[in-house]
């Protein structure tokens, strides 16, 4: 395995924190506005994407195969407006800790079964039960992240 490319992962996660915050600080800023604030935020990547797109080359090419494609194949922007919408609407209700520990929690529960079963035309990598281990010490911890303070609180009494 690549530790640069673990690093850029881990980068990434830091990314998502922060654009989370940014966008709530955003959406406050627009009368809590959440929508606007999503669509600011992926008008502003469109733009960053498009130059990058032009910069690499072959735009026109990709472009031509888009019509070929299943609609499946298509839901990833739906998919990441409905988390970009996520972040900034739920943010500033549940806190950011919250919502950071909540996601990874779905991340990895859904990526566990992508992989194992090959889901969205993926590659199978079968989970060992040292990774589901894992899986269910992050999940403890999130749960932990989640309750407790109150669960400490109820031992104390």
């Amino acid at each position: 395995m690549n530790a640069a490319l673990f690093v850029l992962a881990f980068c990434v996660g830091i990314f998502i924190s922060v654009q989370a915050a940014v966008n709530s600080q955003l959406a406050g800023a627009l009368h809590a506005n959440s929508v606007v604030a999503a669509l600011i935020s992926f008008s502003v990547g469109t733009v960053v994407l498009g130059i990058a797109a032009f910069a690499r080359g072959g735009v026109g090419e990709s472009l031509a195969l888009i019509g070929q494609q299943p609609l499946w194949k298509l839901t990833g922007g739906m998919l990441g407006a409905a988390f970009v919408f996520g972040t900034v609407f739920l943010a500033p209700r549940i806190g950011l800790l919250n919502l950071v520990v909540l996601v990874i929690a779905g991340q990895l529960i859904m990526s566990m079964a992508i992989d194992n079963f090959g889901l969205v035309q993926m590659a199978v990598r079968k989970v060992s039960a040292i990774r589901m281990a894992g899986a269910l010490v992050v999940v403890a911890g999130v749960a932990l992240t989640l309750f407790g303070d109150r669960i400490v609180a109820a031992l104390g009494r």
